[in-house]
């Protein structure tokens, strides 16, 4: 080895650690050139680890050796001679012995791993197995941290390599966990398991069990490591636990209470550390979403939120951004309520709530209500027949004495406003008011502002009487509040607009002159926020007052929305393109002009890279690190690979902070381009071709909701495209009548199997669903033809989801062939019913041809309805069977059995929302069937007939059933009026017209009608004064079509018979428009 080389580079090295910029730059320049190309440097760094005296200089030759060694695969280190190579393999280990220097140490030991990822896969060190062995059970504790973190360091990067040593590491790994002396072993040996874990495979069942058996000392390991208050070592601790709970293999499974436990007990030890408690939480939060059957299974939902409560109660920091405890303990009831059945969450939630909330302290109150609010998301189907005893907790706390109780009551508002929509409205007279009176309290301000939003985004049909107060109180915040309740009061005012429509006219022009000002805002923060949400609320005007009105906004809007778009704020460009969106949606193709310039920024939003890295998945040790709140301590090291390369730190939170919003922005693109093609039609198609294959791109994404809106966008971009290119009507059947256009078929053929392979893979219920729903409006809207090629796999597809079967439906520590568990989370129905959907459609597009289908999907199906299956389950469950009637008809003939069986117990069920789908379904039934049910009449309309008898304030799903009770029976006179006792019958069907509901049941009830004036008019005559008021009201041209065209022709010829006879009663009735000849 050349002295002189050696000294050079030492010296090099050493002005590399000045803080002389010019300095460095000079040295890195010459190193680069002159020595780092150079397989000489590699025994020369060695050299200078062993004898520098300069602790910094020896680092970074540390630093410096890995690359050089593992730069192009190892091909420096291979150019360096056999010789040298067996020297610095027995060199290497000695040195790293002899370093005082932990980080030196370190660095050194990953210079060792470097080079066994070269040479133990080709046989080249046998020496080094018995090396750590012998170092990591020696008596010196320093010896051993060596030997164990150099066995790390080589099993991140060679496991494979050692797969058949594994048993004999768990032996010494166990020995390790107990370390007497060294905490580093400890902890080292537990992420060094984390490590091996991640390569054990399903069937290695004996590796499983050594695995399982040294959890709880992994435990104690990180219990010891929160008493000492090590934050750093916790972090690496909890990634291993969170490491363990995304693998597929069950490693964790027989540990979970233990585990659950645990963290609950560091989460509510205040004695420690909030970052190491907020640790804590977080991993069990990952533990009921990665192990959630575990968690049902042994019932330990009760147990957890006896737990979170406690941690409730404690003080929230004011910036929304910080976290905390009370914060970690309610994402955690979140995902309880969303991941579990709510039978497992909410009683016992509610037993807390209401303990907490009769407290004296009103922290407690306040946990309780906050504790509410979160739960509702999953909880909402469950709670809706309970709210008569949450109401009154709800309007206590908006009255409670403390401010603080009373904020935490309006973000519970908030929620049920989102999620139970019709029971917030039916509270409108006590909610209105006590949230205007908390709108003017300044220590309520900012909280009751965001309640009224999405209060008043619900109150459609009841906000005209509030309108006038609501908007004098807002308006006047605009000019008064501080920046941040201005951003909450201009939401609030778009909510106004959304539920008012035209109402809103009278407040428009002046509240845009208000609002203008808040549109050309720049300064960071509040200011951007401020500007972001007015213009989403200007783009809601535009929906309320119309095109017209909102005309000579439009050009100066556009360009602040352009503007919006160069500065650089991913939220202002979000903004941006839902603005696009909207003004698309109300100006249609008068938006056309503009998407030359809007188009190419939605694309270039598409294609940007986020912080700085290609598009790619985030891998287990990012997610884990995302889910331990990971520090810039915790920053992870990205090299290029290339000579030269300089180590980058990354704050992995500013990193994910970064993709986030990008990731954010670019969903709202995606979702955006489906809308401009849908507004915009024909014009939109140079930009189709782009478009799709943009979206097609992003499939694969990280974040899912780019995936969702992606998928969306592209089902709605080929829907669009079908109906541009004017094919004729399909008829259903298997044999298609009308080929697709070519261009309409390339691009199905184009982006339906990309669609059909991220299903494949795809872990993410509500990405799944979205692709359900979307293939069953894309199926309904194009007919058999799409189903050519993709009936096999779309059939599968859905099969394997009521099955329970799919991808994103399994859980590791399930078996395989253990049936799912009936009792599921709320999101796991909506995600049956979407499948549901996509069947469906199918029969809908194959009429007769689904029959054979239907014998495999029937049972899949039928499983749903079941007492213990959730109102969401059995509803659904009835639905998709009446759509599949509707849809194949006379062929639902063999199961009309089974079916009307089903159904008949259906139509007794306790929810009305079930009776009203099983009514509809027995219509259809009776409809289609060849089978002659007559026989069945006079117990079906028994069945029937509670339907019927309603109070004056029935809700809204009893008075659909009703609805559809009256299509059942209108639907047995239609095919067997003679076997309907219609003298009992007609009194009871008529007396419930109007329909209040479900309008399009007024379609088979009029054809009734018009069949009885034609087969039975004797019989109909007696109740014609009454229905001559119906047909006013079905008839009348300013509402919605509710009976088609045929029904309609038939009722303006029986207006035109009636008007002979008595003329009067027809004028009377207001239909003399209607008379032909009028």
């Amino acid at each position: 080895m050349d002295p002189t080389f050696v000294q050079n580079l030492h010296n090099l090295l050493l002005q590399s650690t000045t803080n002389d910029t010019i300095q460095l730059k000079a040295a890195t320049a010459q190193l680069n050139k002159e020595f780092y190309k150079d397989p000489a440097c590699i025994p020369a760094l060695a050299n200078i680890i062993a004898n520098s005296q300069e602790i910094p200089v020896r680092q970074l030759a540390a630093i410096e050796l890995r690359k050089r060694v593992s730069v192009n695969s190892g091909n420096l280190w291979l150019q360096v001679s056999q010789a040298d190579r067996e020297q610095l393999k027995t060199q290497l280990p000695e040195i790293v012995l002899r370093e005082s220097n932990s980080l030196v140490r370190h660095s050194t030991a990953r210079v060792i791993a470097a080079i066994a990822g070269i040479e133990i896969p080709v046989g080249g060190w046998p020496q080094l197995l018995p090396f750590l062995h012998e170092t990591a059970t020696s008596s010196q504790s320093t010896h051993r941290e060596v030997g164990i973190y150099i066995l790390y360091t080589v099993l991140e990067t060679i496991v494979e390599g050692f797969q058949e040593h594994l048993q004999s590491f768990f032996k010494l790994f166990e020995r390790l966990l107990q370390d007497p002396e060294s905490a580093e072993v400890r902890v080292t040996t537990v992420r060094s398991l984390g490590t091996v874990a991640q390569y054990i495979d399903t069937d290695d069942k004996t590796d499983i069990k050594s695995f399982q058996n040294l959890l709880p000392l992994m435990i104690q390991v990180l219990a010891q490591t929160l008493e000492a208050g090590d934050e750093a070592n916790a972090r690496h601790l909890f990634d291993v636990f969170e490491t363990l709970l995304i693998l597929e293999i069950p490693l964790l499974s027989q540990h979970i209470p233990q585990l659950v436990q645990f963290f609950i007990q560091a989460g509510c030890n205040r004695s420690i550390d909030s970052e190491l408690r907020i640790l804590a939480l977080n991993a069990l939060n990952w533990t009921v979403q990665y192990k959630k059957s575990k968690i049902q299974s042994n019932s330990l939902a009760a147990a957890i939120l006896d737990g979170l409560m406690p941690i409730t109660t404690e003080e929230e920091p004011e910036d929304i951004d910080d976290d905390a405890p009370a914060r970690s303990a309610l994402r955690i009831i979140d995902t309880l309520a969303t991941s579990l059945p709510p039978t497992q969450v909410f009683p016992a939630l509610r037993a807390q709530i209401q303990q907490y909330f009769s407290s004296t302290d009103s922290s407690h109150r306040r946990g309780a209500m906050l504790a509410l609010g979160v739960s509702v998301e999953g909880c909402s189907e469950y709670m809706t027949p309970l709210m008569s005893q949450v109401w009154p907790v709800i309007e206590a706390g908006l009255q409670d004495s403390d401010p603080g109780v009373r904020r935490a009551t309006c973000v519970a508002v908030s929620c049920l406003c989102e999620w139970l929509e019709d029971e917030c409205v039916s509270r409108h007279a006590v909610l209105v008011p006590a949230i205007m009176a908390l709108v003017a309290d300044p220590a309520t301000q900012r909280s009751a502002c965001t309640a009224l939003d999405a209060l008043l985004e619900v109150l459609h049909d009841v906000i005209d009487q509030y309108l006038p107060l609501i908007m004098e109180r807002l308006s006047g915040l605009l000019e008064t509040a501080p920046l941040n309740v201005k951003a909450v009061v201009t939401g609030a005012i778009g909510s106004a607009a959304h539920a008012s429509k035209d109402q809103f006219t009278p407040y428009f022009q002046e509240t845009m002159h208000r609002m203008q000002h808040f549109l050309v805002l720049t300064g960071e923060g509040e200011e951007i926020e401020l500007r972001g949400i007015t213009m989403d609320t200007v783009g809601t005007f535009a929906e309320a007052v119309g095109k017209d009105l909102f005309r000579p906004y439009y050009e100066p809007l556009m360009k602040q929305a352009f503007q919006g778009i160069e500065l650089a704020s991913a939220r202002l460009r979000e903004c941006s393109f839902l603005f696009f969106g909207v003004m698309a949606s109300v100006f249609g193709e008068e938006f056309s002009p503009s998407l030359p310039a809007v188009v190419p920024s939605l694309i270039a939003s598409l294609k940007q890279e986020e912080n700085g890295q290609e598009l790619q998945p985030l891998t287990v040790s990012d997610v884990s690190a995302f889910a331990s709140g990971s520090s810039p301590a915790n920053a992870i090291s990205v090299e290029d690979g290339t000579a030269g390369a300089e180590e980058v730190d990354i704050d992995l939170d500013k990193a994910l902070d970064v993709n986030s919003a990008v990731a954010v922005e670019k969903e709202i693109a995606a979702d955006t381009l489906g809308t401009l093609f849908a507004s915009t039609r024909e014009h939109f198609l140079p930009f189709v071709e782009q478009t799709a294959l943009e979206l097609i791109g992003l499939l694969p994404h990280y974040y899912e909701g780019i995936r969702k809106s992606s998928t969306d966008s592209l089902l709605k971009i080929i829907r669009t495209f079908y109906d541009l290119s004017g094919q004729p009507e399909w008829q259903p059947g298997a044999n298609v009548q009308h080929p697709l256009n070519q261009n309409v078929k390339d691009l199905i053929d184009r982006a339906l199997p990309e669609l059909l392979d991220m299903y494949d893979g795809e872990d993410n219920k509500g990405v799944v669903s979205t692709l359900c729903v979307g293939l069953a409006e894309t199926i309904n809207k194009i007919g058999p033809a799409l189903l050519e090629q993709y009936y096999d796999r779309l059939c599968s597809m859905a099969k394997e989801i009521l099955e329970q079967k799919a991808i994103c439906q399994q859980d590791p520590d399930q078996d395989a062939d253990e049936e799912a568990p009936e009792d599921q989370a709320e999101y796991d129905s909506v995600l049956i019913s979407s499948a549901g959907d996509l069947v469906a459609a199918m029969a809908n597009a194959l009429g007769a041809d689904f029959a054979q289908a239907f014998n495999t999907f029937y049972p899949l199906i039928a499983k749903y309805y079941k007492k213990s299956r959730s109102l969401s389950d059995r509803s659904s469950a009835i639905g998709c069977l009446a759509e599949i009637i509707s849809g194949i008809k006379g062929a639902i003939t063999p199961s009309t059995e089974p079916l009307l069986e089903l159904l008949w117990r259906a139509i007794s069920d306790p929810d009305a929302e079930v009776q009203s789908n099983a009514a509809f379904a027995t219509g259809l039934l009776v409809e289609n069937s060849e089978q002659d049910l007559s026989p069945q009449y006079i117990a079906l309309l028994g069945a029937l007939q509670p339907l019927f008898n309603l109070p004056a304030d029935a809700p809204a799903p009893r008075l659909n059933a009703r609805d559809n009770a009256c299509g059942a029976v209108a639907r047995l006179i239609l095919r067997n009026a003679s076997a309907v006792p219609l003298a009992q019958v007609l009194p009871v069907l008529f007396a419930a017209l109007p329909l209040q509901n479900d309008l399009l049941e007024n379609r088979p009830v009029f054809r009734a009608v018009l069949y009885l004036s034609q087969t039975q008019p004797d019989v109909l005559s007696q109740y014609l004064d009454g229905l001559l008021r119906v047909f006013a009201q079905v008839l009348d041209p300013s509402g919605p079509d509710q009976i088609g065209d045929e029904v309609r022709a038939g009722l303006i010829g029986l207006i035109g018979a009636l008007n002979a006879r008595s003329p009067e009663k027809v004028q009377q009735a207001g239909l003399g428009a209607f008379v032909p000849g009028a």
